[in-house]
């Protein structure tokens, strides 16, 4: 099935939108990105743009079968994994948001946490984590103190704009948090 196609201004009459979390019932890991782009908030699907590496690197770290966001959100759910966003309103760039956004988004990341009780928690973009969690001088990797309970790991954005990240770089640090959620074997 070939992808929809959108004129711009079509696209545009997508900001604003929310789109579903995907929260399996049983949640062991809980990837968080920065917010939903207008792809995908016109299919409602997580890191929906085609080009995204989300989906291709989780692929490559042996995490799903999958290469599209409409195979791969049934897998992940099956396995426990589920996404969500530190700001819940689409946009065409996450630098479209502000830094009160994103310290509002952890505050409800922190109350989603505690409820959904998740084993690790892996926020995508250490620019947004840094802003959101008031640590400006946090690394990625593991993080120090957890959240609400879980392990909490910052992991790279699989944007194309990150673009010295690669697939395969990518794939190696979704592995770490997977590992620590028992996703993957250690």
């Amino acid at each position: 099935m070939s992808a929809p196609r959108w004129t711009r201004a079509e696209l545009e009459s997508f900001a604003g939108r929310t789109i579903e979390d995907l929260l399996p019932d049983r949640l062991r890991l809980l990837f968080v990105g920065i917010n939903p782009g207008l792809v995908s908030a016109a299919t409602g699907l997580h890191f929906a743009r085609p080009g995204n590496r989300f989906y291709p690197a989780l692929q490559a770290a042996e995490i799903i079968d999958s290469l599209t966001a409409e195979e791969a959100q049934p897998e992940l759910a099956g396995a426990g994994i589920g996404i969500t966003n530190l700001v819940p309103r689409a946009s065409a760039r996450a630098d479209e948001l502000d830094d009160d956004e994103l310290r509002v988004g952890r505050d409800r990341l922190e109350h989603l946490v505690a409820e959904r009780r998740p084993a690790v928690v892996a926020v995508a973009g250490i620019t947004s984590y840094r802003t959101a969690f008031a640590e400006p001088k946090a690394v990625a990797g593991r993080q120090p103190d957890g959240l609400a309970g879980a392990a909490l790991w910052v992991v790279p954005n699989p944007s194309g704009l990150n673009a010295h990240e690669t697939v395969a770089s990518l794939a190696d640090a979704y592995a770490e948090p997977a590992r620590a959620a028992g996703v993957l074997p250690r």
